[in-house]
């Protein structure tokens, strides 16, 4: 940043006091200006029928990696909660109506300055359509899932871990870092 989003003064770039930081600090009006990691979250979409779980997946429509497949998600905005944002991120990708089942992972990928987090969730009816983001959807048993198509490697690590502890017959959360 160059200038105060508060005032348009002209920024300086120092270590506040009580900080231990850079941050961009506004001698005009004293304000500091935070740069912290966007929240990315998403859901685990899943119709069971039969004993058989088919995962939803969307084929990118955008950058960065378009015309892979991944879980649907995306930035959390302001006012909602995490699990408002993952609703409203698979209603906007894939036009999917779900049901939250609880928070499965939470990925820092400090590179990017991000962090994602994916909930479980149920699929309430077959009625979906790609979102303006989304090339298509399709439901996949594991046996066909794309692997070497997933567009980012928190998806593809969720995925693993979902299937293994499905297979396991019990759900954990897991938090991991990608370096």
């Amino acid at each position: 940043m160059k200038y105060c989003a508060n005032c348009g003064a002209t920024l300086a770039r120092r270590v506040p006091p009580g900080d231990s930081l850079l941050r961009d600090v506004c001698d005009a009006c004293g304000s500091i200006h935070y740069v912290n990691p966007k929240m990315v979250l998403g859901a685990i979409p899943v119709w069971e029928e039969g004993g058989q779980a088919r995962m939803l997946l969307c084929r990118r429509a955008i950058e960065p990696r378009y015309g892979y497949w991944t879980l649907p998600a995306g930035f959390m905005e302001n006012d909602e909660t995490a699990g408002e944002a993952a609703v409203r991120e698979t209603l906007e990708e894939a036009g999917a109506r779900i049901e939250l089942q609880g928070a499965f992972s939470m990925i820092s990928v400090p590179r990017v300055n991000q962090v994602h987090v994916f909930y479980r969730a149920r699929l309430l009816d077959l009625d979906f359509r790609p979102g303006v983001e989304t090339i298509e959807i399709a439901l996949f048993e594991e046996e066909r899932l794309p692997w070497k198509d997933i567009a980012f490697r928190t998806v593809a690590l969720t995925l693993k871990r979902w299937y293994a502890d499905r297979a396991k017959g019990a759900f954990g959360f897991h938090a991991e870092d990608l370096k």
